[in-house]
């Protein structure tokens, strides 16, 4: 069994196209539709298989989507714990406009799902012979699930010994980050602003928003994506600014989830949070370099690695 186990809640089936221009009341003449995998912790685990990792990824899945979605899976060889659901698992859609390189994104907010369910997938998790060192649960809850879902699976992972990484948003983020025991989060600016609720127009005041929250004691490691900017890396007694490439991106699905999986995998190695924020950065790059949906490659991470520039602050 994987060390390290990646939790997605609300996975989806991503139909990716592109168009020259996105404009309305006529009819869009699309490119052929493409179908990925999606869901934050899929692509957690999605990176970390493409690095030479080891993880498991675990989700409810069921209905036509859900066939899809594992069939995706199964040929990039991924081991995946799925939980059968009697609805269709949702469906994302996003659309790459040519001419100016903007990227549309439709989220779904899928199907409910019952308690039942979300209790089978802790229980799982719970039961495991082989503990994990690092559950990363990541992307929105699905409808039917209380916003205190990721609070129990923080305090599930702390019953593991095993470290609580959590990618997500609004209430859910605030309720697990209020219960305690997390050990890294990864929330965008606006992100951070809602979870603070304040203002935080430059790297002061998100640096001294950070170090609040790091200073109740609540959470270990806040990761700040800064979109083509780059990211903060903010601890207790450390903060690390990393700039993004001045490249052209070929889409955004699945950046935010790459610096997580890249960042996980490189702290299981035993590399510095410093070099952890590179790999996260490079990872994040290489995946927009890619057509919609696809993850970056090793190679082509490694070969980044050495054009992020890191400084402290």
């Amino acid at each position: 069994m994987s060390s390290i186990l990646s939790l997605t809640m609300n996975p989806s089936l991503d139909i990716a196209t592109t168009v020259a221009r996105v404009t309305d009341t006529i009819k869009l003449r699309c490119s052929l539709e493409e179908s990925h995998p999606g869901g934050g912790g899929i692509n957690v685990s999605r990176i970390i298989h493409n690095m030479c990792g080891d993880s498991i990824a675990i989700f409810p899945c069921g209905g036509y989507t859900g066939d899809r979605l594992l069939e995706l899976l199964n040929r990039e060889d991924l081991t995946t714990h799925s939980f059968p659901i009697d609805t269709n698992t949702r469906q994302s859609f996003s659309i790459h406009e040519i001419s100016t390189g903007k990227d549309f994104r439709f989220l779904l907010p899928g199907n409910p799902l019952s308690q039942e369910i979300a209790d089978a997938c802790l229980q799982y998790i719970g039961h495991l012979k082989n503990k994990p060192r690092f559950i990363a649960a990541s992307g929105s809850l699905p409808p039917g699930i209380s916003e205190n879902f990721y609070a129990k699976v923080g305090k599930l992972t702390r019953s593991l010994g095993a470290k609580f990484v959590l990618d997500t948003s609004g209430p859910a983020l605030a309720c697990a980050i209020q219960a305690g025991g997390v050990y890294l989060i990864k929330p965008s600016l606006e992100e951070l602003e809602e979870l603070t609720g304040e203002s935080l127009p430059n790297e002061a005041l998100q640096l001294k928003a950070a170090r609040s929250l790091i200073q109740s004691g609540k959470v270990e490691i806040i990761v700040v994506s800064l979109g083509a900017k780059g990211a903060l890396l903010i601890t207790a007694d450390l903060a690390l600014r990393a700039s993004g490439l001045p490249i052209t991106p070929v889409s955004s699905v699945g950046a935010g989830d790459s610096i997580v999986g890249a960042m996980i995998w490189a702290i299981y190695q035993g590399l510095s949070l410093e070099q952890a924020l590179r790999y996260g950065i490079a990872a994040a790059t290489s995946t927009i370099l890619n057509t919609h949906g696809e993850m970056g490659q090793l190679s082509q991470i490694e070969s980044l690695l050495d054009q992020i520039e890191i400084k402290q602050i």
